[in-house]
């Protein structure tokens, strides 16, 4: 019987990506997310339980997909997200997005960044 070869991902990961997890990691997990989401929330708590349990066998990209159409402050989530990173501060505020989802007013996004 022949082994199942890899497949490679339709848009490959690079340097533009958000990325936890080495390269090396045998399983890589691409997440097209928007932090209003209802979906996306409930699969935060879930992704971090993968990265703890399977640690450096797996790595998750996270790619922004905000849903304007149906959710009115996904972009600027987006957008603070994404300046947080630029301060090489994505996930904290990827998570503090994701842990107040209800709540992503501008105002809001303002006091995240403080924190992240």
């Amino acid at each position: 019987m022949q082994r199942p070869q890899p497949f490679a991902l339709a848009v490959p990961v690079n340097h533009t990506d958000h990325v936890l997890g080495p390269a090396t990691a045998k399983v890589t997990v691409v997440e097209y997310g928007d932090f209003e989401c209802p979906s996306c929330g409930q699969a935060y708590p879930a992704v971090k339980m993968l990265l703890k349990h399977f640690g450096d066998r797996m790595r998750f990209v996270f790619r922004q997909f905000p849903l304007v159409e149906v959710h009115p402050h996904a972009e600027l989530a987006a957008e603070a997200a994404e300046a947080a990173g630029a301060q090489h501060k994505f996930w904290q505020m990827h998570d503090l997005l994701f842990e107040h989802q209800l709540h992503l007013k501008a105002a809001s996004l303002r006091q995240y960044a403080l924190q992240a």
